[in-house]
């Protein structure tokens, strides 16, 4: 088995289990390292004993890429395979849902190891196009979200020479410049505006004080879906629905989704397992309020980009409109969007 297949396959399983980012990012590490050494050299050192001498390359990976090179399928991969086969199967999904995802063009949410993703940024954008999306938009944190090691102005200037770089390489595919921005307790944004104005697109998510009174939060919420340098507010309840779970943010749904509907501002739907926000109640009184939409994975990890179908699950459901979804749009149109708040 080759070895870079078998560490690229392991990481996989990782990041669609939730397993913690340090794990996937020595798989991850381990594969771009035997990529780098080619396979003559990883052979040598595989006989010579001599992997863990090379940085990038611990015991476990070395096992792995050991037993590959051995002719068989490694212990470590073969025990997540069994794992991911005795998962007990959810129900089919729904013609809906197929058909919304179908339309999607693109996702508005991804994190790379810039932040507090597990992959590079090249993996991440290679892994959206292997999926058959026109686009990605890379949003890494801002920089008060230190615990996720956010973006300062000076490394998202940064980034975005590197994005340009890749893009010039990428066509027809386009990864666009966007960001994770806290919405800061007063409802201003977490990012310079000169930087926000050049970015293709703005998600605004709030990170801290979640548990404010309802009224507060409200007129936190309303300032931030109000601000047009912000175009799409992110899991608008925060809430998380297992591990360390968290309740739902309290705040006016029906004055939030006006005030969405009126700035043109979308709701996203988040697609990650432990979010799926906003919940039902909240999505159907978007829906209602005629808000556009985002349904996003905010992977951070390339297996993670498949989790569009669950968003789409629950956007179906919810009678979201698919004309309504941004990420239906193709990239022209949904930069028209970010520009005017209109529907192209």
């Amino acid at each position: 088995m080759d070895p870079v297949a078998a560490l690229d396959r392991i990481a996989f399983l990782l990041e669609r289990a939730q397993a913690p980012t340090y794990r996937v990012r020595a798989f991850r590490t381990a594969a771009a390292t035997l990529v780098r050494m080619g396979g003559p050299e990883t052979a040598e050192r595989a006989a010579a004993g001599s992997l863990e001498a090379v940085k990038g390359i611990g015991p476990k990976t070395a096992q792995v890429v050991r037993e590959a090179l051995a002719g068989s399928v490694p212990g470590y991969l073969r025990a997540l395979e069994d794992e991911a086969a005795a998962l007990p199967e959810g129900p089919p999904p729904t013609p809906g849902a197929l058909a919304l995802r179908a339309a999607l063009r693109g996702d508005c949410h991804m994190h790379s190891d810039w932040s507090d993703g597990g992959s590079p940024i090249e993996a991440m954008g290679q892994a959206a196009a292997s999926l058959g999306h026109a686009y990605a938009v890379l949003t890494d944190h801002s920089p008060r979200l230190t615990v996720a090691r956010g973006l300062s102005p000076e490394r998202l200037r940064e980034q975005l020479d590197v994005v340009a770089a890749l893009n010039g390489r990428w066509a027809p595919f386009r990864l666009l410049t966007g960001i994770e921005c806290d919405i800061l307790d007063d409802g201003s944004l977490d990012q310079e505006p000169e930087l926000l104005e050049r970015l293709d697109l703005v998600v605004g998510s709030v990170h801290s004080k979640l548990r404010m009174e309802s009224p507060a939060m409200t007129r936190r919420l309303l300032a931030a879906v109000r601000n047009p340098l912000m175009d799409v507010l992110g899991h608008c309840t925060g809430r998380l629905l297992t591990g360390r779970t968290r309740p739902e943010s309290r705040f006016d749904a029906e004055r939030v989704f006006a005030a969405c509907a009126e700035a043109g501002t979308a709701v996203e739907i988040n697609s990650r397992p432990e979010r799926l926000d906003p919940p039902r109640r909240l999505l159907r009184l978007a829906v209602a309020a005629g808000t556009f939409f985002a349904i996003d994975t905010d992977a951070h990890a390339p297996g993670q980009l498949d989790w569009q179908l669950l968003g789409c699950e629950r956007a179906a459901e919810c009678g979201v409109p698919a004309g309504r979804v941004v990420n239906t749009w193709e990239a022209d149109g949904l930069l028209a969007w970010t520009r005017t708040r209109r529907a192209p």
